[in-house]
């Protein structure tokens, strides 16, 4: 019975890599000078007693390349969206036209661009600590089996396959930070 003791690291990947595309996700919801429709994204409106995702609430447009609109669908809720944008900390003034807002972006300037480095900095170490968190599960799942007479060797083994897997997941965080800071870096 020992011997058919495994750790499924398939199921760790997969949730590591679901911390990856989470990255990502933020990643493109940071700005870089261009308008995005996904860069809003990550705000939430305080919409009929709940959070609600901007896009729930409104139509999102990318009419030109330094202009994001939402169409506001019920106009009770225009100044709770303002509102939410505002407090988002992208940096951006919301400017209303009846239920439209509209998001122009600005130039950005070498401050806001540190600032944004900072951002991305921050998210990164949201995944790595993600990341680590499934590490910690294998680890535990690895200490439950030595319990039910998983071999010292195989012990060792696994443990050893789920840090190999963590190193990995934190380069490419690494990675993905260092193409995402020099992204917004670039005038």
């Amino acid at each position: 019975m020992a011997d058919e003791i495994e750790i499924d690291t398939d199921d760790l990947e997969r949730r590591m890599k679901g911390a990856m595309e989470s990255l990502r996700h933020e990643f493109s919801s940071l700005r870089t000078g261009r308008a995005s429709a996904s860069m809003i994204d990550p705000i939430m409106v305080d919409a009929y007693g709940s959070l609600t995702p901007i896009n729930q609430v409104g139509t999102v447009n990318v009419p030109e390349p330094r202009m994001v609109t939402i169409n506001v669908w019920d106009k009770a809720m225009v100044g709770k969206v303002e509102k939410a944008i505002r407090e988002s900390g992208l940096g951006i003034n919301p400017q209303l036209n009846g239920t439209i807002i509209m998001l122009p972006i600005p130039e950005l300037n070498e401050e806001r661009r540190k600032e944004l480095t900072k951002v991305a900095a921050g998210y990164a170490e949201s995944a790595r600590v993600a990341i680590r968190n499934v590490r910690r599960d294998g680890m535990d799942q690895i200490k439950k089996a030595k319990g039910k007479g998983m071999s010292e060797d195989d012990q060792k083994f696994w443990e050893t396959s789920v840090q190999e897997l963590t190193d990995k997941m934190i380069a490419e965080v690494d990675k993905a930070l260092e193409t995402k800071q020099a992204e917004i870096m670039q005038v």
